[in-house]
């Protein structure tokens, strides 16, 4: 299965993007707000700076404490973002989150603006849909259908 296909599969195309001076709080807040687990960073929207997540924020707040909460968002966020275009596989996406040991990938298109995001679970889900229609086509084969 192609990203193409897992964002078509999504229910809301929302891509959260947060400002790289914004609050660390303010992060924590949306992410609660929208039951997320990690937001965009970006000046604008479309060009992904960075991203920052619920374990960057705890892992912070445990080596810091509170006063981490009062920093930018461009103090914690991951710089280093690995992204994937639409024509991508799934089983591609999958295994370098897990090598990555990250859980959220934003799409890009050609010229680099954000398209979507895709969670680890988009692409569990992809790969299990995969392999339930792998199933049913073999059973099929066997049975005569």
């Amino acid at each position: 299965m192609l990203v193409k296909q897992i964002l078509s599969m999504k229910p809301t195309g929302a891509v959260y993007t947060i400002a790289p001076t914004a609050s660390v709080a303010d992060a924590a807040k949306m992410l609660s707000e929208k039951r997320i687990g990690a937001i965009i960073v970006s000046e604008d929207g479309t060009l992904p700076l960075g991203i920052i997540s619920e374990r960057d924020i705890v892992r912070e707040l445990g080596k810091r404490g509170a006063e981490v909460l009062a920093h930018n968002v461009a103090d914690l966020m991951t710089r280093n973002l690995m992204t994937c275009v639409t024509g991508d596989d799934a089983r591609d996406v999958l295994e370098r989150m897990t090598e990555g040991r990250f859980r959220h990938m934003p799409v890009i298109d050609a010229s680099g603006h954000m398209i979507g995001l895709v969670s680890i679970g988009d692409a569990v889900s992809a790969r299990l849909k995969e392999l339930r229609a792998e199933r049913d086509a073999l059973t099929g084969m066997i049975m005569g259908n």
